[in-house]
């Protein structure tokens, strides 16, 4: 019987695009976004998955989409994600460090892209100030809101209610 994972914010990413676990034959990939045109097979908001049914989902994949958001929208995302999971579910979350993206800064590495999004290069300073370049075309969602730490992302998920939490660089 395989597993069931929700990939979250997935745009045009595909489930080869997420980490090795998750890739394998093990796991049936659903995917959910807020923009249709990318054809997920779920259509919501990462703050508002009212649509899916509580303990429906083995895993879910979040890659760079906490960030995305406002500070006080992240808890109400994570606690919609615990209720999804099975209890005993997991979540993997990518996001940006900005203690790396300042040491990347303070390094002088200002245009290198940190990581490559679907609307292109990011760099440590997009990530620092919350702006892409896109934003001058209107492109509000690319914008970094967030600037976790670990601890912070951490103590976050503690507190809407997962029982551990491992954040690695």
């Amino acid at each position: 019987m395989s597993k069931k994972f929700l990939h979250v914010g997935c745009g045009s990413q595909t489930k080869s695009n997420t980490t090795p676990v998750l890739n394998s034959d093990d796991w049936e990939e659903v995917r959910l976004d807020i923009d249709d045109k990318v054809n997920p097979d779920i259509v919501a908001d990462l703050i508002d998955m009212s649509v899916i049914d509580d303990s429906s989902y083995d895993a879910v994949y979040s890659h760079h989409n906490l960030e995305h958001l406002f500070l006080y929208q992240v808890p109400i995302a994570l606690k919609e994600i615990n209720r999804v999971l099975k209890d005993d579910g997991y979540l993997v979350v990518s996001c940006p460090d900005i203690q790396s993206v300042c040491k990347a800064v303070a390094e002088g590495n200002l245009v290198n892209p940190l990581y490559i999004s679907n609307a292109g290069p990011i760099s440590a300073i997009d990530i620092l100030y919350g702006l892409r370049s896109s934003l001058a075309k209107g492109n509000h969602y690319m914008a970094h809101n967030v600037g976790f730490t670990k601890e912070l992302l951490h103590q976050i998920l503690t507190d809407c209610g997962f029982k551990s939490a491992i954040v690695a660089a």
